[in-house]
């Protein structure tokens, strides 16, 4: 009956664009250390009805090996915006490896940095044609291949019968050719998910138009829900960058007065990361990612330091 669930579901793999998911969805968010493979696999496949020629429903299920093909890129140091970003980059995609090896392909492309002349602007006369433009020397930062070898691999997949559903995580012009040939060659479905969470990034009509099915964002709430362990255990344990967190200031804080008093780092995060009677059942990890909720762990904290003094001095 049309519209009824198939049987046999669509072999479907994601193509992650991780510059554009970063810089879309990610940056500036508590949500780097981000689980995509539960992030697609629970929320959002099962939120997007993909059809048949007939107009007949299709189940999406995630190819075993891969099920995600993330695009990505080693950050440059000397162009880095934090200290901490290549390690920290590094540590995920470490975490995402140990966790998925299988089901997560990290395929690396390079960032190239050259010197360029570029046309400065005119503040007084912005609609001035670049050719009676100043020109200067500047620095040019791009990540090279990802573009590229996303719609290779994707085309490849799928002119050589691989997968039934291709879901391009990305706005960027850049790929409509490869989406369009899909279209134009294959029998396979094409979605589209954009890379924001808080709609302003409007679907690329290129994009839109050629896939069989748009999702425009990405919700604050699926990210949160798709996290990955703190620490991913192994030969050598990786764990969660705390500048990753939502307030690194204020889980500083606290962690200066928890550590002593719980022994260890690892242990000071055990006691972080579970609800607390007096911190209205609130874990105090989810507490400091405000100032008030970082207050209310702090106060609590001086008042348990403060009671334990008292009973030291009775003894």
């Amino acid at each position: 009956m049309q519209g009824s669930l198939e049987l046999e579901p669509l072999r479907t793999r994601v193509y992650i664009d991780g510059y554009n998911f970063y810089y879309g969805c990610l940056k500036g968010t508590a949500y780097k250390w981000l689980d995509p493979l539960s992030l697609f696999e629970k929320h959002v496949l099962p939120s997007v009805l993909v059809k048949d020629n007939d107009g007949l429903v299709k189940q999406s299920a995630l190819l075993a090996s891969p099920s995600i093909k993330f695009f990505t890129a080693k950050i440059i140091e000397t162009v880095a915006r934090a200290q901490d970003s290549v390690s920290s980059q590094a540590r995920y995609h470490t975490a995402l490896r140990k966790l998925y090896d299988e089901r997560i392909d990290l395929v690396e492309g390079y960032y190239a940095v050259n010197r360029m002349k570029v046309k400065v602007i005119d503040a007084r006369h912005p609609n001035r044609a670049p050719r009676k433009c100043e020109e200067i020397q500047a620095w040019k930062v791009e990540e090279k291949q990802s573009d590229v070898n996303l719609s290779l691999h994707a085309y490849h997949d799928a002119i050589t019968g691989a997968i039934d559903h291709a879901v391009f995580v990305t706005n960027d012009t850049d790929i409509a050719p490869a989406l369009q040939m899909i279209r134009k060659h294959t029998t396979v479905r094409v979605g589209v998910v954009i890379p924001t969470s808080n709609h302003e990034r409007i679907p690329n009509t290129e994009l839109a138009d050629t896939a069989h099915w748009v999702r425009t964002h990405i919700t604050h709430a699926e990210l949160a829900a798709c996290q990955l362990p703190r620490v991913i255990p192994g030969r050598k344990a990786t764990v969660k960058p705390e500048s990753w967190y939502a307030r690194p200031d204020l889980l500083q804080q606290v962690l200066e007065l928890v550590i002593p008093i719980r022994g260890n780092r690892g242990k000071a995060f055990k006691w972080m990361e579970q609800p607390n009677v007096h911190l209205d059942g609130h874990s105090p990890i989810e507490l400091v990612e405000t100032e008030k909720g970082a207050q209310q762990v702090l106060s609590y904290i001086h008042r348990w330091m403060a009671h334990q003094a008292k009973l030291q001095d009775r003894m």
